[in-house]
């Protein structure tokens, strides 16, 4: 089976904690660890969690990773 990575981001809010979330309730699994940045032009903390899942199809560029 072809596996799919995403990287998602997000501001260091709820918000990004709902994301991870979401792509785990969906199969999505954990690809190493958290990320944080500080976003200097924003004076925001920015985060980003790499995630991977197995499917069925084929990989192509123009799939729509988020609906896997």
């Amino acid at each position: 089976m072809p596996t799919v990575y995403r990287l998602l981001t997000e501001d260091d809010t709820a918000a990004f904690c709902h994301k991870v979330s979401q792509a785990l309730s969906r199969g999505w699994v954990l690809h190493g660890g958290p990320a944080y940045a500080f976003d200097a032009a924003r004076g925001v903390m920015r985060c980003a969690q790499a995630v991977t899942k197995e499917i069925a199809a084929d990989y192509h560029p123009d799939m729509k990773l988020g609906q896997q």
